[in-house]
Protein backbone atom coordinates (compact mmCIF):
# COMPACT_ATOMS: atom_id res chain seq x y z
CA UNK A 1 0.00 0.00 0.00
CA UNK A 2 1.34 3.31 -0.84
CA UNK A 3 -0.51 6.22 0.86
CA UNK A 4 -0.16 9.94 -0.22
CA UNK A 5 -1.63 12.83 1.69
CA UNK A 6 -2.53 15.83 0.12
CA UNK A 7 -2.19 18.26 1.77
CA UNK A 8 -0.81 19.16 5.53
CA UNK A 9 -3.71 20.68 7.48
CA UNK A 10 -5.23 19.31 10.42
CA UNK A 11 -7.05 16.27 8.65
CA UNK A 12 -3.96 15.44 6.81
CA UNK A 13 -1.72 15.59 9.74
CA UNK A 14 -3.83 13.60 11.78
CA UNK A 15 -4.05 11.07 9.01
CA UNK A 16 -0.80 10.30 8.97
CA UNK A 17 0.26 10.06 12.93
CA UNK A 18 -2.65 7.51 12.48
CA UNK A 19 -1.22 5.60 9.92
CA UNK A 20 2.02 5.97 11.60
CA UNK A 21 0.54 4.37 14.61
CA UNK A 22 -0.73 1.48 12.65
CA UNK A 23 2.74 0.75 10.44
CA UNK A 24 2.38 2.90 7.14
CA UNK A 25 4.17 5.36 6.46
CA UNK A 26 2.34 8.17 3.75
CA UNK A 27 3.96 10.58 1.29
CA UNK A 28 2.59 14.08 2.65
CA UNK A 29 2.34 17.21 -0.06
CA UNK A 30 1.94 20.16 0.54
CA UNK A 31 1.94 23.40 -1.77
CA UNK A 32 2.72 25.98 0.75
CA UNK A 33 5.85 26.68 2.87
CA UNK A 34 5.35 25.35 5.77
CA UNK A 35 2.73 23.77 8.19
CA UNK A 36 -0.12 26.11 8.62
CA UNK A 37 1.48 28.86 6.29
CA UNK A 38 -1.60 31.23 6.75
CA UNK A 39 -3.11 33.86 8.73
CA UNK A 40 -2.76 33.65 12.37
CA UNK A 41 -6.55 33.57 13.53
CA UNK A 42 -8.14 32.15 16.74
CA UNK A 43 -10.70 29.25 16.75
CA UNK A 44 -12.44 27.30 18.98
CA UNK A 45 -14.14 23.76 20.00
CA UNK A 46 -17.45 24.60 21.55
CA UNK A 47 -18.36 21.05 23.74
CA UNK A 48 -21.83 21.49 22.81
CA UNK A 49 -21.49 20.81 18.82
CA UNK A 50 -19.32 17.88 19.66
CA UNK A 51 -21.90 15.51 21.34
CA UNK A 52 -21.97 13.17 23.31
CA UNK A 53 -17.86 14.18 23.33
CA UNK A 54 -17.84 16.30 26.10
CA UNK A 55 -14.18 17.17 26.04
CA UNK A 56 -12.68 17.07 22.65
CA UNK A 57 -9.13 17.61 23.97
CA UNK A 58 -9.10 14.40 26.46
CA UNK A 59 -10.79 12.63 23.85
CA UNK A 60 -8.28 13.19 21.50
CA UNK A 61 -5.68 11.96 23.35
CA UNK A 62 -7.31 9.10 25.27
CA UNK A 63 -9.11 7.75 22.38
CA UNK A 64 -6.92 8.96 19.25
CA UNK A 65 -3.34 9.39 20.42
CA UNK A 66 -3.57 13.13 19.03
CA UNK A 67 -1.99 15.23 21.13
CA UNK A 68 -3.08 19.12 21.54
CA UNK A 69 -2.58 22.02 23.86
CA UNK A 70 -5.21 24.47 23.65
CA UNK A 71 -4.48 28.38 24.16
CA UNK A 72 -7.30 28.07 26.80
CA UNK A 73 -10.07 26.40 28.25
CA UNK A 74 -13.29 28.59 27.88
CA UNK A 75 -15.32 29.36 31.66
CA UNK A 76 -17.80 31.60 30.10
CA UNK A 77 -19.01 33.17 27.06
CA UNK A 78 -21.09 36.75 26.26
CA UNK A 79 -23.90 36.13 23.31
CA UNK A 80 -24.95 39.56 22.34
CA UNK A 81 -27.98 40.44 20.03
CA UNK A 82 -28.66 44.10 18.96
CA UNK A 83 -30.48 45.32 22.78
CA UNK A 84 -30.07 41.74 24.72
CA UNK A 85 -27.33 39.37 26.14
CA UNK A 86 -26.41 36.26 27.67
CA UNK A 87 -23.63 34.75 29.56
CA UNK A 88 -22.99 31.23 29.81
CA UNK A 89 -20.55 29.78 32.37
CA UNK A 90 -19.09 26.50 32.56
CA UNK A 91 -16.12 24.40 31.09
CA UNK A 92 -17.77 25.26 27.44
CA UNK A 93 -14.40 24.35 25.45
CA UNK A 94 -11.41 25.18 24.35
CA UNK A 95 -9.59 28.24 22.16
CA UNK A 96 -6.60 27.78 20.05
CA UNK A 97 -4.31 29.23 17.43
CA UNK A 98 -3.74 28.31 13.80
CA UNK A 99 -1.87 29.66 11.37
CA UNK A 100 2.21 30.70 11.28
CA UNK A 101 2.75 30.09 14.99
CA UNK A 102 4.54 27.47 16.97
CA UNK A 103 1.73 26.24 18.96
CA UNK A 104 -0.90 26.31 16.43
CA UNK A 105 -2.85 23.19 16.14
CA UNK A 106 -1.08 22.72 12.58
CA UNK A 107 2.26 22.85 14.25
CA UNK A 108 1.85 20.63 17.15
CA UNK A 109 0.12 18.49 14.89
CA UNK A 110 3.51 18.60 12.33
CA UNK A 111 5.40 17.94 15.49
CA UNK A 112 4.08 14.51 16.23
CA UNK A 113 4.52 13.07 12.54
CA UNK A 114 7.38 11.28 11.28
CA UNK A 115 5.97 11.14 7.90
CA UNK A 116 8.13 13.35 4.84
CA UNK A 117 6.25 16.51 3.85
CA UNK A 118 7.12 18.02 0.87
CA UNK A 119 6.75 21.59 0.36
CA UNK A 120 6.22 23.87 -2.29
CA UNK A 121 4.31 21.04 -4.02
CA UNK A 122 2.75 20.99 -7.35
CA UNK A 123 1.82 18.17 -8.11
CA UNK A 124 -2.13 17.49 -9.04
CA UNK A 125 -4.47 15.20 -7.58
CA UNK A 126 -4.89 13.36 -10.96
CA UNK A 127 -0.60 13.29 -10.90
CA UNK A 128 -0.93 11.81 -7.48
CA UNK A 129 -3.65 9.19 -8.31
CA UNK A 130 -1.54 7.94 -11.11
CA UNK A 131 1.53 7.45 -8.84
CA UNK A 132 0.29 6.04 -6.03
CA UNK A 133 -2.26 3.56 -4.46
CA UNK A 134 -4.24 5.65 -2.26
CA UNK A 135 -4.73 9.51 -1.99
CA UNK A 136 -6.08 11.43 0.77
CA UNK A 137 -7.37 14.74 -0.54
CA UNK A 138 -6.88 16.63 2.77
CA UNK A 139 -6.60 20.39 0.73
CA UNK A 140 -8.42 22.36 3.30
CA UNK A 141 -11.48 23.55 1.04
CA UNK A 142 -13.87 21.99 -1.64
CA UNK A 143 -12.44 23.51 -4.63
CA UNK A 144 -10.55 19.64 -5.19
CA UNK A 145 -13.39 18.33 -4.53
CA UNK A 146 -15.46 20.48 -6.85
CA UNK A 147 -13.89 19.72 -9.78
CA UNK A 148 -14.13 15.70 -9.09
CA UNK A 149 -17.74 16.18 -9.32
CA UNK A 150 -17.81 15.23 -5.74
CA UNK A 151 -19.48 18.57 -3.94
CA UNK A 152 -22.53 19.80 -3.21
CA UNK A 153 -21.80 23.70 -2.59
CA UNK A 154 -24.63 25.06 0.13
CA UNK A 155 -23.32 28.31 0.10
CA UNK A 156 -20.08 30.60 0.28
CA UNK A 157 -19.20 33.30 3.71
CA UNK A 158 -17.27 36.21 3.71
CA UNK A 159 -14.61 36.78 6.74
CA UNK A 160 -12.49 39.71 7.40
CA UNK A 161 -10.70 39.66 10.63
CA UNK A 162 -8.01 40.84 12.74
CA UNK A 163 -5.66 40.43 15.61
CA UNK A 164 -5.98 43.15 18.15
CA UNK A 165 -3.73 43.82 21.20
CA UNK A 166 -5.56 44.77 24.87
CA UNK A 167 -6.11 43.97 28.00
CA UNK A 168 -8.71 40.34 27.81
CA UNK A 169 -9.56 37.94 29.99
CA UNK A 170 -8.23 34.53 28.39
CA UNK A 171 -11.51 32.63 29.44
CA UNK A 172 -13.91 34.35 27.87
CA UNK A 173 -15.32 34.48 24.70
CA UNK A 174 -17.68 36.61 22.88
CA UNK A 175 -20.31 36.44 20.23
CA UNK A 176 -22.31 38.69 18.28
CA UNK A 177 -25.38 37.82 16.22
CA UNK A 178 -26.62 41.12 15.39
CA UNK A 179 -27.70 41.99 12.02
CA UNK A 180 -26.85 45.27 11.88
CA UNK A 181 -23.11 45.14 11.95
CA UNK A 182 -23.10 41.01 10.19
CA UNK A 183 -26.07 40.81 7.99
CA UNK A 184 -27.31 36.73 8.31
CA UNK A 185 -24.08 36.49 10.23
CA UNK A 186 -22.19 36.73 13.08
CA UNK A 187 -18.81 38.18 14.85
CA UNK A 188 -16.87 36.68 17.59
CA UNK A 189 -14.16 37.94 19.62
CA UNK A 190 -11.56 34.62 20.55
CA UNK A 191 -8.75 35.59 23.07
CA UNK A 192 -5.23 34.04 21.99
CA UNK A 193 -3.60 35.20 25.50
CA UNK A 194 -4.46 38.10 28.39
CA UNK A 195 -2.57 40.34 25.81
CA UNK A 196 -4.10 39.21 22.31
CA UNK A 197 -6.93 37.96 20.66
CA UNK A 198 -9.12 37.89 17.28
CA UNK A 199 -11.97 39.78 16.29
CA UNK A 200 -13.75 38.21 12.76
CA UNK A 201 -16.74 39.23 10.98
CA UNK A 202 -18.51 36.60 8.97
CA UNK A 203 -21.67 37.03 6.39
CA UNK A 204 -23.00 34.89 4.32
CA UNK A 205 -22.92 35.82 0.41
CA UNK A 206 -26.53 35.69 -0.14
CA UNK A 207 -28.51 38.06 -2.61
CA UNK A 208 -29.66 40.26 0.30
CA UNK A 209 -26.34 40.80 1.52
CA UNK A 210 -24.80 41.31 -2.49
CA UNK A 211 -24.58 45.85 -1.73
CA UNK A 212 -23.20 45.06 1.45
CA UNK A 213 -20.34 47.48 2.51
CA UNK A 214 -17.94 44.85 4.10
CA UNK A 215 -15.59 47.62 5.24
CA UNK A 216 -18.25 49.59 6.74
CA UNK A 217 -19.46 47.11 8.50
CA UNK A 218 -16.39 46.20 10.14
CA UNK A 219 -15.90 49.78 10.84
CA UNK A 220 -18.76 49.04 13.48
CA UNK A 221 -17.94 45.85 14.38
CA UNK A 222 -14.24 47.43 15.12
CA UNK A 223 -15.83 50.26 17.23
CA UNK A 224 -18.52 48.36 18.91
CA UNK A 225 -15.87 45.89 20.75
CA UNK A 226 -13.76 48.78 21.41
CA UNK A 227 -17.05 50.32 23.45
CA UNK A 228 -17.45 46.76 24.96
CA UNK A 229 -14.02 46.31 26.59
CA UNK A 230 -13.77 50.41 26.88
CA UNK A 231 -9.87 50.23 25.34
CA UNK A 232 -8.37 51.77 22.46
CA UNK A 233 -7.45 48.03 21.16
CA UNK A 234 -4.84 48.25 18.62
CA UNK A 235 -4.56 46.01 15.19
CA UNK A 236 -1.96 44.45 14.49
CA UNK A 237 -2.88 42.15 11.23
CA UNK A 238 -5.87 41.86 9.25
CA UNK A 239 -7.25 38.90 7.40
CA UNK A 240 -9.96 38.67 4.80
CA UNK A 241 -11.71 35.62 3.05
CA UNK A 242 -14.07 36.21 -0.11
CA UNK A 243 -16.48 33.81 -0.85
CA UNK A 244 -15.33 30.54 1.20
CA UNK A 245 -17.10 27.17 -0.33
CA UNK A 246 -18.98 25.71 2.31
CA UNK A 247 -20.91 22.10 1.36
CA UNK A 248 -20.01 18.29 1.39
CA UNK A 249 -19.15 15.48 -0.61
CA UNK A 250 -21.57 13.10 -1.59
CA UNK A 251 -19.40 10.37 -1.60
CA UNK A 252 -16.71 10.52 1.52
CA UNK A 253 -14.86 7.99 -0.53
CA UNK A 254 -14.55 7.09 -4.09
CA UNK A 255 -12.56 4.19 -5.00
CA UNK A 256 -9.04 5.03 -3.38
CA UNK A 257 -9.66 8.85 -3.18
CA UNK A 258 -10.21 9.42 0.66
CA UNK A 259 -12.32 13.11 1.01
CA UNK A 260 -11.28 14.55 4.71
CA UNK A 261 -11.79 18.02 6.23
CA UNK A 262 -13.17 20.97 4.97
CA UNK A 263 -12.53 19.32 1.79
CA UNK A 264 -14.93 16.22 2.85
CA UNK A 265 -17.34 18.77 4.70
CA UNK A 266 -16.50 19.39 8.34
CA UNK A 267 -16.83 22.90 8.42
CA UNK A 268 -20.31 23.69 10.06
CA UNK A 269 -22.31 26.28 8.47
CA UNK A 270 -24.30 27.54 11.14
CA UNK A 271 -21.51 29.31 13.07
CA UNK A 272 -17.85 28.10 11.21
CA UNK A 273 -17.16 25.12 13.51
CA UNK A 274 -15.30 22.20 12.78
CA UNK A 275 -11.62 21.00 13.72
CA UNK A 276 -12.72 18.36 16.18
CA UNK A 277 -14.57 17.04 13.04
CA UNK A 278 -11.44 17.98 11.23
CA UNK A 279 -8.81 15.81 12.83
CA UNK A 280 -11.79 12.29 13.14
CA UNK A 281 -12.08 12.41 9.39
CA UNK A 282 -8.33 12.24 8.87
CA UNK A 283 -7.97 9.73 11.81
CA UNK A 284 -11.26 7.46 10.17
CA UNK A 285 -9.36 7.63 6.76
CA UNK A 286 -6.83 6.23 8.32
CA UNK A 287 -8.48 3.98 10.10
CA UNK A 288 -10.13 2.00 6.72
CA UNK A 289 -6.80 2.13 5.40
CA UNK A 290 -5.56 -0.01 8.08
CA UNK A 291 -8.30 -2.30 8.03
CA UNK A 292 -10.33 -0.97 11.08
CA UNK A 293 -13.06 0.52 9.88
CA UNK A 294 -15.31 1.53 6.88
CA UNK A 295 -14.45 4.72 6.11
CA UNK A 296 -18.30 6.01 4.88
CA UNK A 297 -20.13 4.02 7.75
CA UNK A 298 -17.51 6.53 10.25
CA UNK A 299 -18.12 9.65 8.55
CA UNK A 300 -22.16 9.30 9.50
CA UNK A 301 -22.11 10.73 12.75
CA UNK A 302 -20.12 13.70 11.11
CA UNK A 303 -22.15 13.78 7.81
CA UNK A 304 -25.29 14.20 10.15
CA UNK A 305 -23.73 17.19 12.16
CA UNK A 306 -23.47 18.89 8.92
CA UNK A 307 -26.74 18.53 7.91
CA UNK A 308 -27.95 19.48 11.02
CA UNK A 309 -25.90 22.83 11.36
CA UNK A 310 -26.94 23.31 7.66
CA UNK A 311 -30.67 23.69 8.79
CA UNK A 312 -29.32 26.35 11.70
CA UNK A 313 -27.93 27.91 9.40
CA UNK A 314 -30.88 28.43 6.98
CA UNK A 315 -32.76 29.49 10.11
CA UNK A 316 -30.94 32.24 10.85
CA UNK A 317 -31.04 33.43 7.40
CA UNK A 318 -34.92 33.76 8.41
CA UNK A 319 -34.47 35.69 11.32
CA UNK A 320 -34.71 39.47 12.02
CA UNK A 321 -32.85 41.45 14.73
CA UNK A 322 -36.02 41.24 16.70
CA UNK A 323 -36.06 37.27 16.76
CA UNK A 324 -32.41 37.42 17.77
CA UNK A 325 -33.46 39.35 20.77
CA UNK A 326 -35.74 37.04 22.25
CA UNK A 327 -33.77 34.52 21.35
CA UNK A 328 -30.76 35.77 23.33
CA UNK A 329 -32.94 36.89 26.43
CA UNK A 330 -34.17 33.30 26.67
CA UNK A 331 -30.82 31.92 26.62
CA UNK A 332 -30.18 33.97 30.45
CA UNK A 333 -31.46 31.16 32.52
CA UNK A 334 -29.93 27.85 34.36
CA UNK A 335 -31.66 25.53 31.73
CA UNK A 336 -28.89 27.17 29.12
CA UNK A 337 -25.98 26.46 30.87
CA UNK A 338 -27.57 22.46 31.73
CA UNK A 339 -27.57 22.14 27.98
CA UNK A 340 -24.04 23.35 27.32
CA UNK A 341 -22.54 21.09 30.34
CA UNK A 342 -24.42 17.86 29.71
CA UNK A 343 -23.97 15.78 27.50
CA UNK A 344 -27.12 13.49 27.59
CA UNK A 345 -28.19 15.50 24.57
CA UNK A 346 -27.42 16.49 21.19
CA UNK A 347 -28.89 20.36 20.90
CA UNK A 348 -27.41 20.87 17.42
CA UNK A 349 -29.76 17.76 16.54
CA UNK A 350 -33.03 18.61 18.91
CA UNK A 351 -32.86 21.79 16.86
CA UNK A 352 -32.04 20.80 13.35
CA UNK A 353 -35.37 18.58 14.16
CA UNK A 354 -37.55 21.04 15.55
CA UNK A 355 -36.65 23.53 12.76
CA UNK A 356 -36.42 20.97 9.61
CA UNK A 357 -40.71 21.60 9.09
CA UNK A 358 -40.92 24.95 8.75
CA UNK A 359 -37.17 25.29 6.41
CA UNK A 360 -38.98 22.81 4.39
CA UNK A 361 -41.97 25.00 4.34
CA UNK A 362 -39.81 27.74 2.87
CA UNK A 363 -38.42 26.22 0.20
CA UNK A 364 -35.20 25.15 1.18
CA UNK A 365 -34.19 21.64 0.80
Amino acid sequence: MDVVIMGAGLSGLACAITLEKNGITPTIYEKRSQVGDRFVNGEVMMSIFERPVHDCIETLSEEYGIYLKPTSHIQSMEIFSKNEKAVIEGPLGFTNIRGREQDSFDSQLARQTKSTIHYHSEYTYEELLSKHSHVVMATGDGEYAKKTKNYREDLTVTIKGAIIEGSFDPYLVKAWLNYDIAPFGYCYFIPLSDHEANISLAIPDLPENANVNLDSLWDLFYEKVRAEFNQKIRITDQFQITRYPMGICRSARIGNTFYVGNCFGTMMPFMGFGQYASILSGVYAAYDLCGLGKYEELMKPLRRSYEDSLILRRSMEQLSNKKLDLIVHAMQSNLTEKVFQTTKMDPLKIASYLLRPYIKIKGYK
